[in-house]
C-alpha cells in the first residue's frame, strides 16, 4: 500500500512537471541532449518566468476569493437586517433564498424552503396568484403593491403587502423572480401612527394660534379697555339722564292722575322743564342704542379674536377692520407711531374676517415694535386691488429687516426682538393662518428705508392668491 502510494505520488509530481514544462514551451529543448550551458539557462529562465506568473495568478485568485467572501457576507448581513420578507425563485417557480424575515414570519428555516414551489407557502386563495408571478415575469408584466397572504407553521394566514421584479443574470437572461412583501398589519399600524401624530400636530397647531391670539390679545387689554369705556360711559351718563327724566315724567304723570287744573299743571310742567325732557328723550335713548350697539360690535370683534372655532368665509369691508385694528394696536401701545391707512371704504374681500383681524393686528404690532426706539415713526396701511385679490401692505419706516433674517422671519421661535420681547411665534402663526383662508404673506424692504409685509387676500370664493 505504501509502495502504491509512493508510486501515485512520484507520478502525480511527474505530472505537474510535465504540465510546467508544457506551459513553459521547453518540452521539445529537453527531449534532446543538452550539451549548451547557455540552452540550460534559457529553460531555467523560462521555468522561473511560468512560476512567477502561477504565483501571481494564485495570489489574485486568493484576493478575487476574499472579495468574494466579503461580498456575501455583506449580502447575507443585509438580507438578515431586512425586516421586510424576501423569497429569491429561480424560472419555474422554485424557491431558491429567503431571508430571516419570511423565516420568523412563517416558522420554517431556509433549509425546509428551499426548493419549493412558491405557491406552497401561500393561503389556499392566493396559491393561483402566486403559481403566476413567474409567467407575468417573462411577460415583462411587474407586481407591485399586491395583497398576498402567507401561511405560518401554525397553518395562519398573514397577509403580506408584495412587490415581485425579475432577476436578471450578467448577460440580461432572465433568471427568476425577487418578492418583497411587508406585512399589513405593520402597515396598518404605521399608517394609523402616522394618523395619530398627523393629528397630534394639527391640534399642537391650534392650540399655537389660539396661544399667539391671547398673547396678542394680553397686550391689546388696554386699548381694549379704551375702546370700550368710551361707549359704555356714555351709555352710563345717559342712563342717568334718562333716569332723572323718568322720575320728573312720573311726578308730572301723578299730578295728571290726581285730576290736577291746568294751571297747576302747566306750572309743575315748567318746573319740571318737561318740554326739554321731550325734546331730549329721544336723542337720549338713540344715543345710549348707538352705545350699546358699539359695545357689542366690539365685543364681537373680541369673540372673533380670540375664539376657537373656526368662522365661516365671507364677504366684508376690509377698511373698518384695518381701521379697529390699527386702533386696538395704538391706544395698547406705549409708543405711539403715526398710523395712516389708506383703502378705499368699498374695497371688499372674502376671507374669515377673525383671521384676517388677527393678522392685520400681528403685523401693525410688529411694526409698532420695530419702531418703538425712533423719534419720527410711521406706518402706512396701503390696500389695493391686484387682479385675482387685494393686497394689503404694512409699511413701516424702520431699520429694515437683515439679510440674514428675511429668510428665516417666518419661521416659528424666530425672533430678532431682544429675550423676552418677543415669542417668535407672531408673524408665523400670521403665516399659515393667510394659507389657511387662500392668502399668503410675503416681506420685502422698502427702497428707501423700511420694511413692508405683504398680505394678498382672495375677493371670492375659490378665487385663492400666491401673492408671489
Amino acid at each position: 500500500m505504501a509502495g502504491h502510494l509512493r508510486n501515485h505520488g512520484e507520478k502525480t509530481q511527474k505530472d505537474k512537471q510535465a504540465s510546467l514544462i508544457n506551459k513553459a514551451s521547453v518540452g521539445d529543448v529537453l527531449a534532446q541532449p543538452i550539451t549548451d550551458e547557455e540552452a540550460w539557462i534559457e529553460v531555467v529562465q523560462k521555468m522561473d518566468s511560468v512560476y512567477a506568473e502561477l504565483v501571481n495568478s494564485q495570489a489574485e485568485l486568493e484576493k478575487k476569493n476574499a472579495e468574494l467572501e466579503d461580498a456575501q457576507k455583506f449580502i447575507s448581513s443585509v438580507l438578515s437586517s431586512m425586516t421586510d420578507v424576501l423569497i429569491v425563485c429561480d424560472p419555474d417557480g422554485k424557491i431558491q433564498q429567503v431571508n430571516q424575515a419570511l423565516e420568523h414570519l412563517a416558522g420554517f428555516s431556509e433549509k425546509a424552503l428551499i426548493g419549493k414551489s412558491l405557491e406552497s407557502i401561500f393561503s389556499d386563495d392566493c396559491k393561483l396568484m402566486a403559481a403566476q408571478m413567474p409567467e407575468h415575469m417573462r411577460s415583462n408584466q411587474p407586481i407591485s403593491d399586491c395583497e398576498i397572504s402567507v401561511v405560518d407553521a401554525d397553518g395562519e394566514s398573514v397577509p403580506l403587502s408584495v412587490n415581485c421584479s425579475s432577476r436578471f443574470d450578467h448577460k440580461g437572461r432572465t433568471m427568476g423572480v425577487v418578492l418583497i412583501g411587508r406585512p399589513v398589519g405593520e402597515l396598518r399600524r404605521a399608517y394609523k401612527e402616522l394618523d395619530q401624530a398627523h393629528h397630534t400636530l394639527r391640534q399642537t397647531q391650534q392650540q399655537l394660534v389660539f396661544s399667539e391670539k391671547m398673547a396678542a390679545l394680553g397686550r391689546l387689554v388696554a386699548g381694549v379697555a379704551h375702546e370700550l369705556n368710551n361707549p359704555i360711559s356714555f351709555v352710563f351718563g345717559n342712563m342717568h339722564a334718562l333716569k332723572t327724566y323718568g322720575e320728573k315724567l312720573t311726578t308730572y304723570l301723578k299730578a295728571v292722575e290726581e285730576h290736577s287744573d291746568d294751571h297747576q299743571l302747566q306750572q309743575l310742567r315748567q318746573q319740571l322743564n318737561i318740554n326739554r325732557i321731550a325734546n331730549d328723550i329721544m336723542p337720549l335713548v338713540e344715543g345710549t342704542l348707538e352705545g350699546a350697539e358699539r359695545v357689542s360690535d366690539i365685543v364681537q370683534e373680541l369673540r372673533r379674536f380670540s375664539g376657537t372655532q373656526k368662522e365661516a368665509a365671507d364677504h366684508f369691508a376690509l377698511y373698518p377692520l384695518v381701521k379697529t385694528a390699527a386702533s386696538w394696536v395704538l391706544k395698547g401701545a406705549k409708543s405711539k407711531p403715526r398710523i395712516s391707512i389708506h383703502c378705499p371704504a368699498d374695497l371688499m374681500v372674502y376671507a374669515r374676517k377673525g383671521y384676517v383681524h388677527q393678522i392685520m393686528i400681528n403685523l401693525i404690532q410688529n411694526a409698532v415694535d420695530v419702531l418703538a426706539d425712533q423719534e419720527k415713526a410711521d406706518i402706512a396701511v396701503e390696500c389695493t386691488k391686484n387682479g385675482k385679490g387685494v393686497i394689503v401692505s404694512v409699511n413701516d419706516n424702520g431699520p429694515g429687516v437683515a439679510d440674514h433674517d428675511i429668510d428665516h422671519i417666518f419661521e416659528p421661535f424666530y425672533t430678532t426682538k431682544p429675550i423676552g420681547k418677543g415669542t417668535g411665534l407672531g408673524l408665523y402663526v400670521s403665516y399659515n393662518m393667510a394659507e389657511e383662508i387662500g392668502g399668503y404673506l410675503s416681506v420685502k424692504n422698502l427702497p428707501d428705508q423700511g420694511a413692508a409685509f405683504q398680505l394678498s387676500l382672495p375677493c371670492k370664493p375659490g378665487n385663492e392668491t400666491d401673492g408671489k
